[in-house]
């Protein structure tokens, strides 16, 4: 009878830190100071050494971990988990909590991140983590006290799992309300902007035409070739700035048909080389394609995935000093095939890797700016991939550093 009542105080005080934990979680919107609060409070309700909280990394489909007691979150953050082989990939994919008393005997336990954070991992104990019936990362419980993990740890921590979800949730959407306040205070400047580089966009190339024209009107004799390439050279530029512009609008009013047809990644890469390689040359730089290492059959629209790719490798190459070099290269993974175009150019400013596929997004002062565009390539790049079901993203160490754009699209049958 003693031990009984003793057991009911347990789980009574179980219960009432849950509750406080939640008060706690609901009332926080900070980030980071939300996530040292879950895996502080998993550990002190399941009586555990330490914890984790993995996220689903949207671009790579990989998890991350997000916390972790007692580590670095800068280190934490460059060591993914796959899906495969991973006791959280388990938990994730499979949506079930999975205990595992003895992580030496089981083959699935990803180490690194115990490596990094000097923990020795005995058992251990994950859960999914849900929003609205969706799994969105996984919470773990390491190193249960004197005892095993029992089936009532995990009915309390898939309950704590079940707070932390929703609490990083609206985290998440307070922070994404904040982001879209400030870009409704840059609307206005984006207007201007735009007026300004369109306009001189436009007008200068119709001036140079009417100047070459002129004069070889005028000159009938002299260097009428040197002439006649500045006007080709001009109605390029204007066509390019007028193709950008169609290709906006259509997709603004959703009139882009997808003609899928069947064909390899490589050969792809290889007509957005050989597209971009008189443009290289010109720059004095050095354009590299890497050869696949097998066939990566896809299905897409040849002519709008061709333009996406090529505006990538014209963009890095634009901003790619002289002696420069542009890489091309294509990756299987899984289900998918990874495009990546990669320059040692001037990179992207720390913080504005998601900025620079807004449309008319431009890095540089309108009026003082050195590379001509209208800034609506990467976003029709962006746009282009999203209508074959992939997605892009772009990485750089910062300014001077370089940067490497990621295409993915789905891998054909």
């Amino acid at each position: 009878m003693v031990d009984r009542i003793r057991e009911l105080e347990r789980r009574a005080a179980v219960l009432s830190r849950l509750v406080e934990v939640g008060v706690t979680l609901n009332s926080t919107l900070e980030p980071e100071e939300l996530l040292a609060t879950i895996i502080r409070a998993a550990a002190e309700v399941i009586d555990t050494e330490a914890a984790s909280i993995l996220l689903l990394d949207e671009h790579t489909r990989e998890l991350r971990f997000a916390a972790a007691t007692g580590a670095d979150p800068k280190v934490l953050a460059r060591i993914p988990v796959p899906m495969d082989n991973s006791i959280a990939g388990v938990v994730f994919s499979e949506n079930r909590p999975v205990i595992v008393h003895d992580v030496k005997r089981d083959n699935r336990h990803y180490g690194r991140v115990a490596e990094a954070v000097h923990l020795r991992v005995r058992s251990l104990l994950g859960v999914p983590m849900h929003i609205k019936g969706k799994v969105t990362g996984v919470l773990e419980a390491l190193n249960k006290r004197g005892e095993t993990f029992t089936d009532e740890d995990t009915q309390v921590l898939s309950t704590f799992a079940s707070q932390s979800a929703v609490a990083i949730n609206n985290a998440r959407l307070l922070d994404k309300l904040q982001r879209a306040y400030a870009e409704l205070g840059k609307l206005d400047r984006m207007k201007s902007t735009f007026v300004t580089i369109a306009s001189h966009e436009l007008r200068t190339p119709l001036h140079t035409l009417i100047g070459y024209a002129e004069l070889l009107d005028q000159e009938l004799e002299g260097e009428p070739a040197e002439y006649a390439r500045g006007v080709v050279k001009s109605v390029l530029r204007m066509r390019r700035v007028i193709d950008e512009l169609v290709n906006l609008r259509s997709l603004e009013l959703g009139q882009v048909p997808l003609k899928r047809e069947r064909l390899d990644a490589g050969q792809l890469l290889d007509e957005a080389y050989q597209e971009a390689l008189a443009l290289a040359k010109a720059k004095s730089q050095r354009l590299i394609l890497e050869e696949p290492a097998r066939r990566l059959p896809l299905r897409v629209d040849h002519r709008r995935i061709l333009l996406a790719l090529s505006e990538l490798v014209a963009n890095a190459i634009t901003f790619t000093p002289r002696g420069g070099e542009t890489h091309l290269r294509a990756l299987g993974k899984s289900a998918e095939v990874w495009l990546q175009v990669e320059d040692n150019g001037s990179g992207i400013p720390a913080g504005e890797e998601e900025a620079i596929f807004g449309r008319f997004y431009q890095l540089e002062d309108p009026m003082t700016r050195r590379h001509d565009g209208l800034g609506v390539g990467l976003s029709i790049v962006r746009e282009m991939v999203g209508l074959h079901g992939g997605r892009i993203w772009a990485e750089s160490g910062g300014s001077g550093k370089g940067s490497c754009f990621t295409v993915v699209l789905p891998r054909a049958s």
